[in-house]
């Protein structure tokens, strides 16, 4: 692909593609693509989950089914509608029978406990919340029985629906959980379609522009508090045409779900590529890597995207045999850094290249990658791998503190430009007035660009932990770890992790006369906590170092 230098200042950092390089896109919606999809393919697989195939036409009644339940409970265009599954059917289900009834979706990361769950459903003002049975059961019940929240309609799911499998790795001892007293059950939405359609009303013609909000995803921000991003229609939709484009995919293709798809990543280059083209997206509940391995040898997926982690674990697992991975067209990682080592050593074990791609929330997902076929160069003083290049149709630009453009070769943040970029933060506009600056996404990432037009990082500018993909702001753990009784004070910072790239150490000083093991505090982490979360390494200090108004230095502790 070829580049060009913007506006014509060589000397400033600043890339975007070629007009000739551009895509355009003929949809404002998903759904309106997925229409085509489905007059095109009716009778193609496009979810296969373990033994459960579903076809685009069986996808689409299901869809509307569950739709026309939704609008009879009550759901109205722009409510918002939470989603707290795993990589599960009832995931895609739910998000194109939300959009068919012109709500928003939350996507909720099922690794989330009660008080945090509580804050998502609070913060967006979810009118309904899907979700697995188990997670119902484990912490929505004690949310409720604890907290009002402005969430009315329940409706829940097993992940051993459709499917018979029931991998032992995967679901070991698991059952269906009895379904409580006023919520409703997707699994028999599903069984009764047919009916559903032709007794309940047709949805009205709905007139989403691209403009229209399609998810309302919750990223960690400069208050340490959790923030909507407001991805539009345009956005997604975009987005997911720029992968299909990068990777050349089509309704031929089959896709494995490695990431998780309640993050952007999965999100948009699992399930929304999924519907756009009617590739079969092959899902596997949550990611295991000997899980995924028998999925590869029966399924033979041509793409996939994930964590750099998910791929070090592949690799570890010792398994992997010659021609395992030789269906792949295409491997992408994204949400950590890549280093140089894993991914030689990936290409010696598979023969398959893992292509840098790199985004935000904020940014739909993909906003730079490494051109298919190429493979990205490392900068010699940093040794970091490139993350890539603009993606089509998108600017991205290395600034200074004052907000202009720095040389080729200096570094500053990382700042982003394009139609996957949100129109804002929900609810918050003094904090999506400084995300921006003329038009361009403020990242928070440090890196620059070389002379040939790829983008490298070299830090970060805020304080964010990111382990194994997961983005962990600090202030947000040491809230939790604060209620423990014999901690008198915690800082906690990112400290370098050969699997997960970075990983979550608390350094803590007691309370007088009270005594608590490492240990036990780790412990009081995990069960407080999202997995990713919790500290793995505890430290103690007497005192910890601070600035003369009393602030823990937070650096200093690093």
């Amino acid at each position: 692909m070829s580049f060009s230098i913007y506006d014509q200042k060589p000397w400033l950092s600043e890339y975007k593609h070629d007009q000739s390089t551009n895509i355009e896109i003929q949809h404002n919606t998903v759904l309106e693509a997925f229409k085509e999809v489905l007059q095109a393919h009716p009778t193609t697989t496009i979810l296969q989950y373990f033994d459960y195939a579903v076809s685009v036409q069986e996808f689409d009644e299901w869809t509307s089914a569950l739709a026309k339940t939704l609008v009879a409970q009550g759901i109205k265009k722009h409510d918002r509608i939470g989603l707290y599954v795993q990589n599960n059917p009832v995931f895609v289900i739910a998000l194109l029978a939300a959009w068919k009834t012109g709500a928003v979706i939350v996507p909720i990361n099922p690794m989330n406990k009660v008080k945090e769950l509580g804050y998502v459903l609070n913060n967006s003002g979810a009118k309904a919340l899907i979700c697995l049975d188990e997670l119902y059961q484990e912490v929505v019940e004690p949310l409720l029985a604890t907290e009002e929240v402005p969430t009315s309609l329940f409706l829940t799911c097993s992940s051993l629906d459709g499917q018979t499998q029931n991998n032992e790795i995967l679901f070991a001892g698991q059952k269906r959980l009895q379904v409580p007293e006023g919520v409703l059950d997707v699994q028999e939405i599903i069984a009764n379609a047919a009916s559903i359609n032709a007794t309940l009303p047709a949805l009205l013609p709905l007139s989403l522009s691209s403009q229209d909000t399609a998810l309302l995803t919750y990223t960690s921000g400069t208050t340490g508090k959790p923030k909507g991003a407001m991805n539009t229609h345009g956005n997604i939709v975009f987005d997911a045409f720029a992968f299909t484009h990068w990777a050349d995919l089509s309704v031929r293709d089959v896709n494995l779900a490695t990431a998780p798809m309640f993050h952007i990543t999965g999100m948009v280059a699992h399930a929304v590529v999924a519907l756009i083209t009617g590739c079969k997206l092959v899902l596997m509940h949550r990611f295991h890597p000997n899980v995924a391995l028998e999925i590869i040898r029966t399924h033979k997926p041509t793409f996939t995207a994930g964590a750099i982690t998910a791929y070090i674990s592949l690799m570890n697992t010792g398994d992997i045999k010659p021609g395992d991975f030789d269906s792949f067209k295409t491997i992408i990682s994204g949400g950590a850094p890549v280093s140089p080592t894993a991914n030689a050593d990936f290409y010696e074990l598979t023969g398959k290249y893992i292509h840098n791609g790199y985004g935000l929330t904020e940014t739909s997902s993909l906003a730079l990658a490494v051109p298919i076929g190429k493979k990205a160069p490392v900068d010699a003083a940093s040794s970091a791998l490139s993350i890539g290049v603009p993606v089509q149709n998108t600017t991205a630009r290395i600034l200074d503190e004052e907000g202009k453009a720095v040389a080729i070769g200096e570094v500053g943040e990382l700042a982003i430009k394009g139609p996957q970029v949100m129109k804002g933060y929900w609810q918050q506009l003094e904090a999506t007035a400084e995300t921006f600056v003329d038009g361009f996404l403020l990242t928070g990432d440090v890196g620059f660009m070389d002379e040939k037009g790829w983008f490298y990082l070299v830090d970060r500018k805020k304080d964010m932990i990111n382990a194994g993909g997961y983005k962990v702001w600090p202030r947000e753990v040491e809230d939790v770890m604060y209620t423990h009784p014999a901690i008198r004070e915690v800082a906690v910072v990112g400290v370098p992790d050969g699997y997960r790239g970075e990983t979550v150490k608390a350094v803590v000083s007691l309370k007088n006369g009270v005594s608590v093991t490492a240990e036990e505090l780790i412990d009081y982490g995990r069960e407080n906590m999202s997995s990713y979360k919790y500290p793995r390494i505890v430290e103690f200090m007497d005192e910890l170092p601070k600035t003369n108004t009393g602030k823990i230095l937070r650096r200093s502790v690093r």
